[in-house]
């Protein structure tokens, strides 16, 4: 390990010489390194090969702990089958011992680790989510047994089972499932307790930069502590994120590195400066703190991009949103299904609510609001009443204690809201009525927030994406902090939805919704 001597300041002369987005004259990794106040090993640090071993040796846990778990599942199968005899026996049955199952049990335990290794379900990717890894064994299970069958079905052995095929099947799902589950909780604990967390530092505080931002301190179960971002206009304007705090130019990057012990590094940099982020690069290898690089094409978010090729050469251009089309019939039948739904199960809920919010404050029980939908069309919303009459009177006297920052309004000690208001806000049981819109087709379940008119008066040009899809009751900014989260953060996750819509991220958002409501957090 060699030691570097102590940056000395720059003469008249350097600070003269133009500099693009301030960084040094030169742009290679050794120029970087003279920033550097104290020793900089001459080679990577070991600290990554620790954790790349540390990595191996959990893959090698979870697949042992995963054939463990399925040679069980089938010992469970055969003992519900053959000693409990759950199944109503036939005549063609009798008793068979475990032996003769010996081979069977030898392929689907083969088949399954084989079809979820080649998933990835063992890639440790902190990005993916349990229901994400219970699919990857879903999968590999079915398959596994399919594998079995045919198996059966050429091979025609003496003894087979539909009825222990069954019984393996859930049983496999469910025992692999719940240990992942388990592994979850174990590891969100220890990361609670500081143990696993790795310092996060973001590299640009562009469109691309502020998006990653916003996902990592809204996923604060992937064991990431975002320390903040360094950017050049940002440092020089004295601005930061929202929440995220500027560290400084990226041209102290060493240093910031060493002050704040970053361990890793995201680089979301526009391709305009390609050579700055090949120094970063150089950089990160020389003190072996790992990188992740946002690929930036065209100032294009990746959700929004899609891959075609002639005689494979890739063309890349930009995806029009997946709610459209037989997508969006799929989405509508399951709004109007969930809608009637809700709309018959609350009744006794908002009933009783409208009894107490006339008995609490004078006033009408539902208050209609002007909203702007898709495209930009209006529409009226209805909520149960939650402040006083003379709000709308008082918001212009209130407006600087807004909590919420940019074109929105949010106050968590708001005046205007009645005893009956601060209860159903919390658990936001004065926007079950929107049910009838979502009924009418003027909302969706999930989507993002429909906003007022005098808010889109105030949108930047980027804002306004957001209003090209159907609003909805829930959405993933909803889930994601609701009103703990500044503006520009909600106009993300909103684009970050449209640009990545699916079926499958709409049961998650509405399963994240149920505790979100329940927990009240960021409502008010």
């Amino acid at each position: 390990m060699t030691t570097r001597p102590r940056a000395t300041r720059r003469s008249t002369a350097d600070h003269a010489r133009p500099q693009a987005n301030g960084i040094p004259p030169s742009s290679s990794a050794a120029a970087w390194t003279m920033a550097w106040r104290g020793p900089i090993p001459s080679t990577p640090s070991t600290a990554r090969e620790t954790l790349g071993v540390a990595r191996l040796r959990t893959k090698f846990a979870l697949l042992g702990a995963d054939f463990a778990l399925l040679n069980l599942a089938f010992l469970l199968a055969y003992w519900l089958r053959y000693d409990l005899r759950l199944w109503p026996e036939t005549a063609e049955f009798y008793d068979a011992p475990l032996s003769a199952y010996a081979t069977a049990q030898a392929i689907f335990v083969g088949t399954a680790l084989l079809v979820m290794l080649r998933q990835g379900l063992y890639r440790l990717r902190r990005t993916t989510g349990w229901l994400d890894e219970t699919g990857m064994v879903m999968s590999g299970v079915t398959i596994a047994l399919s594998a079995l069958v045919i198996v059966f079905f050429l091979l025609r052995p003496g003894v087979t089972s539909r009825a222990m095929l069954a019984y393996l099947w859930v049983a496999s799902i469910a025992m692999l499932s719940a240990f992942r589950l388990a592994v979850r909780w174990i590891v969100a604990r220890r990361r609670r307790a500081g143990v696993g967390v790795s310092r996060v530092l973001v590299i640009g505080a562009g469109h691309l930069g502020k998006m990653v931002m916003q996902q990592i301190a809204g996923r604060p179960g992937l064991g990431y502590d975002l320390a903040g971002f360094c950017d050049d206009v940002a440092c020089a304007q004295g601005t930061n994120f929202g929440r995220f705090e500027c560290l400084g130019p990226v041209r102290d990057l060493p240093l910031v590195v060493r002050d704040h012990r970053i361990d890793e590094i995201v680089i979301a940099l526009p391709s305009a400066e390609h050579a700055t982020t090949l120094s970063i690069v150089g950089l990160c290898d020389r003190l072996g703190i790992d990188f992740r690089l946002v690929p930036d094409t065209y100032d294009l978010t990746l959700g929004a991009l899609e891959v075609d090729d002639i005689a494979g050469i890739p063309l890349i251009g930009r995806r029009e949103s997946m709610i459209r089309g037989v997508n969006m019939i799929v989405k509508r039948a399951i709004d109007v299904v969930t809608a009637l739904g809700a709309l018959v199960a609350c009744a006794p809920i908002v009933a009783l609510v409208a009894v107490l919010v006339r008995l609490d404050s004078p006033g009408p029980v539902f208050i209609p609001q002007q909203r702007v939908g898709a495209k930009g069309r209006t529409f009226r919303c209805y909520k149960i009443r939650s402040m006083y009459q003379d709000a709308d009177r008082r918001l212009a006297d209130l407006m600087k204690a807004n909590e919420a920052g940019g074109v929105i309004f949010k106050m968590r000690d708001d005046p205007r809201r009645t005893r009956v208001g601060r209860v159903i806000r919390k658990l936001s049981i004065d926007e079950l009525p929107q049910f009838w819109s979502i009924l009418t087709g003027e909302m969706s379940l999930v989507g993002p927030r429909p906003p007022f008119p005098h808010e889109v008066d105030q949108y930047e040009e980027w804002h306004k994406r957001r209003l090209s899809v159907t609003p909805g009751l829930t959405g993933l900014w909803q889930v994601s902090g609701r009103s703990d989260l500044p503006f520009d953060e909600m106009v993300m996750l909103d684009l970050y939805y449209i640009e990545n819509w699916s079926l499958g991220l709409d049961l998650k958002i509405i399963l994240r919704t149920i505790p979100t409501v329940i927990s009240g957090r960021g409502a008010y």
